[in-house]
């Protein structure tokens, strides 16, 4: 059994962060391992309140990991403050692990979840990725792309960038990959029009980390993730009175 390491904050509604990562790791056959950055209180309709774990801490919840564990692939979710950025860097900087990072500093809503410094130590973190998951608010923020022809524009990046929902309509998605050598593929799927999103973020870079683990391609990866995504959307639960969680397990309901 392969394993995964997800760095990320632990969401006491079970939707989104490190538990997000176990669910959507648990359904493609890897084992998941954490290091948990922050611990929330939260559910469906928002956050009330975060306890951010002291970094060094962090720091050490990896390296006890690692010098257990033959981990495969890494996932790094939200970190939250410069500082946990850099021991994070130290812990990481050395490995030959590809690591996949969802590089959260906007909600999906617009919201701002990290502070400027923040932002610009976790750009520090993109030469270590193997790929880089932004949602369209993180797109402009990192990178100053709003649209496909912006992605044209770049030059070949420090890694592979998967822009999330880079074209929408009513009835369709499309994520956009930028790979290092410069080339730009589509990943389309119907849209799920439901409320249950809570957590997608979180469940797509994990799932496309553990199949990387497992040896598929990139390409390979993304596009049997955005299905998983889309499925488990289409069968959530209905739990919760805000934005509930998918159904990770895609069991019938």
């Amino acid at each position: 059994m392969k394993v995964v390491l997800s760095i990320a904050g632990s969401d006491s509604g079970g939707g989104a962060g490190i538990q997000a990562d176990i669910k959507s790791a648990q359904y493609h056959g890897v084992f998941m391992t954490t290091a948990i950055t922050a611990v929330t209180a939260q559910n469906t309709k928002g956050v009330s309140g975060i306890c951010v774990l002291e970094p060094s801490f962090v720091k050490e919840q990896i390296n006890s990991v690692l010098s257990d564990f033959k981990v495969a692939s890494i996932k790094i979710g939200m970190l939250g403050s410069k500082k946990l950025v850099l021991e994070i860097e130290k812990a990481i900087k050395n490995l030959d692990i590809p690591i996949i990072l969802d590089p959260v500093s906007i909600s999906r809503a617009g919201s701002k979840l990290i502070d400027e410094e923040a932002v610009n130590s976790l750009k520090d973190l993109f030469k270590y990725s193997y790929l880089i998951t932004p949602n369209k608010y993180e797109a402009k923020l990192f990178f100053d792309v709003s649209c496909i022809e912006d992605i044209k524009k770049l030059q070949k990046p420090q890694a592979n960038i998967l822009f999330k929902n880079m074209i929408e309509s009513q009835d369709k998605t499309v994520d956009v990959l930028l790979t290092k050598d410069g080339e730009i593929k589509e990943f389309e799927s119907s849209k799920a029009n439901e409320l249950n999103t809570h957590g997608t973020g979180c469940s797509y870079s994990s799932s496309i980390a553990s199949l990387i683990a497992k040896n598929y391609s990139l390409e390979d990866a993304i596009k049997v993730s955005k299905d998983y995504i889309y499925n488990a959307i289409k069968n959530a639960p209905n739990l919760g009175a805000g934005n509930g969680p998918i159904n990770h397990s895609l069991n019938d309901l």
